[in-house]
């Protein structure tokens, strides 16, 4: 089977999320299984730089922008016998500073900027001799290719390979105004109305992406059930519910070739379920690097996140206000909202033996973060999937979650099933439900042996790529026998 991924952004080329970390591991794992796999991503600045063994041939992107017409050379990077990057080489559009914003502030040009890498995705189907047999977007950025793919083969008569298209968030939709944005899409006018990719008078990308797509999925069961209620559905839901015959939920998987404790290049001691004295040595280095006392004995919680709302990083705040008093420590890595980012390292002013902040993204300390700490704390609001739960569960690192979306699906509480937990859900949407949370995980730090149960538990779970992709495999399937 030929598959033509399209993202924009790409581990290791590019990424702000677990976005580019599940299309990489997704795309790998199919080309391991012997499908032959494309993914289409733009060339932002920096990449040809860093990774130099990129290939041009003759071909070209040519497309029509509105009254314009917009070229883009395609670059192309081997990864292995069945896997090759496409990327989209249009410097105006990509080359840039950063990916989708400056100082917190979205470029003023997404909406041309993606709907050119939708159609650039679009043009590769169509006329690249890769020949995909499915094309699977995935979310808002290349949204508009289903509709674009369709729109072409009624133009010229050409079969339109089959497309997916999965919902990361469905928080960020692509939403943006009529005017200009819709004439840039050179689409026919009937094509904007509610049955199309019209939206309360705008377009909306990903609203057209599950009503052209021939399969939606999302990145948990959960999730997919949650999308289709109004507390969830960030009012696509009624959108997504006329659909919901054509809606499979499928937990994310884990790159364990990456994210593991005994061959990590971000670990300076490595460990095993079965010999776990190198994570108290990472546990006491990791103190050591960010300026805390060097306790073996001290309950060590750790959080790796974007500095948002969804995040719940208001309530982390909050239970520290009340926890601080315990002997704890607390480590943060992560960026975002300014005045979050503010109050984390004022907290950190506050209390400098029990606290570190770090502002910033730093992927070797995400590593040493996750093998060094006890807990992790993810208390989102919803959480489609989440990765950095799964990556805990690995380094045996128990997860405290909120019971929502894929922390739900993949983390196993002891009131759910005491033989096999493997860390500790709340509910709620407050300080309040994490601080009670947290409390339970300090008495369990202080039960060893229970405590070192859960954390073989943790672990031993599976979710290898290798499962995830079989999954996406029978939709394809399903999709190609229809």
């Amino acid at each position: 089977m030929k598959i033509l991924h399209a993202t924009a952004e790409l581990h290791p080329f590019s990424k702000t999320g677990g976005l580019a970390d599940m299309v990489a591991a997704l795309g790998k794992s199919q080309a391991a299984e012997g499908h032959e796999v494309g993914i289409v991503t733009p060339l932002y600045h920096g990449i040809r730089a860093r990774f130099p063994d990129l290939e041009y041939s003759d071909y070209e992107v040519l497309v029509p922008m509105g009254d314009e017409h917009v070229s883009a050379r395609v670059a192309t990077l081997k990864r292995s016998e069945n896997l090759t990057i496409f990327f989209i080489d249009q410097p105006h559009y990509y080359d840039r500073s950063a990916l989708y914003a400056e100082d917190n502030v979205e470029y003023a040009d997404n909406h041309e900027r993606f709907i050119f890498l939708a159609k650039a995705v679009a043009h590769i189907a169509q006329y690249h001799s890769f020949k995909p047999d499915i094309v699977h977007p995935h979310d808002w950025h290349v949204g508009m290719v289903p509709v674009f793919l369709k729109h072409q083969a009624i133009l010229s008569g050409w079969r339109a390979p089959q497309s997916v298209v999965t919902i990361h968030n469905l928080a960020y939709q692509g939403h943006y105004p009529a005017d200009p944005v819709f004439g840039l899409t050179n689409l026919p006018a009937d094509l904007f109305s509610p049955s199309g990719v019209e939206f309360y008078g705008d377009v909306n990308f990903l609203k057209a992406a599950i009503i052209y797509a021939d399969a939606i999925t999302t990145v948990s069961p959960r999730y997919a059930r949650e999308i289709c209620t109004e507390e969830f559905g960030c009012s696509l839901d009624p959108v997504i519910r006329e659909r919901v015959g054509k809606l499979t939920g499928i937990l994310n998987g884990v790159d364990y070739d990456e994210w593991n404790t005994h061959n990590n290049i971000h670990l300076h001691h490595h460990y095993s379920v079965s010999k776990m004295a190198g994570k108290t040595k990472n546990k006491l280095e990791l103190q050591h690097e960010l300026g805390l006392p060097e306790r073996e004995d001290v309950p060590l919680i750790g959080t790796v996140t974007r500095l948002t709302h969804q995040k719940g990083c208001e309530l982390i705040l909050g239970a520290m206000e009340e926890l601080l008093a315990r002997d704890i420590q607390f480590v943060l890595l992560g960026s975002g909202d300014p005045g979050l980012q503010k109050a984390f390292y004022d907290l950190s002013i506050r209390h400098p033996d029990k606290v570190c902040a770090r502002i910033g993204f730093d992927l070797a300390l995400s590593h040493r973060i996750e093998a060094g700490s006890d807990f992790f704390l993810m208390p989102s609001r919803f959480e489609p999937c989440g990765l950095n739960q799964m990556y805990s569960l690995r380094f045996g690192t128990l997860p405290i979650v909120r019971r929502t979306g894929g922390l739900d699906d993949s983390v196993i509480d002891p009131r759910e099933d005491a033989a096999v937990a493997n860390g500790i859900k709340f509910d709620g949407c407050s300080a309040g439900p994490l601080v009670k949370a947290i409390r339970k995980a300090l008495v369990l730090y202080g039960e060893k042996d229970l405590f070192k149960t859960m954390r073989t538990n943790a672990m031993t779970a599976d979710f290898s790529w290798r499962k995830t992709a079989v999954k996406y495999e029978k939709i394809y399937q399903t999709l190609l026998n229809g």
